[in-house]
């Protein structure tokens, strides 16, 4: 496959997410009038599924320093699945559940009132700081990727290694911070 293809396959994948997850959160794709069951749960497995990809990360990380390439690639190969699976029940929890997830909603409204809001106080600054870059991030290194694995899988080593100076402290941060967003939103949680 050419470089052009590839840019461009990433580059379609990509908007399509984006887009879905942009359309979801909006509310702009209707979901059903009643979440299944098991729709709760699926922040829960998301934290999971992050923090287990915050391990590999660091795992592929630690054996690629050893110089153990088929083991670097195995755990880039179960991190890129969990990733992926990841987005996928991220995008069935926005696309089940209608309603907002506000830090600071001890009512379950969606609406922060004015009591809710200094209840939360500094706390709520803390999570919108994490959060904030945690959302452009998550976008901005799917891509990032998406390349690096192609390339990797590849064996084009030196195109790989500059993806991943990029790539890596990205997808580490955002792993990392998905389960830090979910432990501090989720009292607010009301199913």
């Amino acid at each position: 496959m050419s470089d052009k293809f590839i840019i461009r396959f990433v580059a379609g994948v990509t908007i399509f997410v984006i887009a879905v997850v942009v359309l979801l959160n909006r509310h702009l794709i209707p979901g059903p009038a009643v979440a299944p069951a098991f729709t709760p749960y699926l922040p829960m497995l998301n934290a999971v599924l992050n923090g287990t990809c915050t391990l590999l990360l660091l795992l592929s990380l630690y054996q690629i320093k050893q110089g153990n390439i088929t083991l670097h690639k195995k755990l880039n190969i179960i991190t890129f699945c969990l990733s992926s699976l990841f987005l996928v029940s991220y995008i069935l929890f926005h696309y089940l559940m209608r309603n907002e997830i506000v830090y600071g909603d001890l009512n379950g409204d969606g609406q922060l009132s004015a009591a809710e809001r200094a209840s939360a106080g500094f706390l709520r600054t803390i999570y919108l700081t994490i959060l904030t870059p945690h959302i452009i991030l998550a976008a901005a290194v799917l891509p990032l990727i998406l390349l690096s694995f192609y390339r990797g899988l590849q064996m084009q080593v030196e195109k790989h290694r500059k993806l991943v100076r990029w790539a890596f402290p990205i997808w580490l941060y955002v792993t990392a911070s998905g389960v830090v967003v979910y432990l501090m939103i989720r009292p607010f949680y009301h199913f």
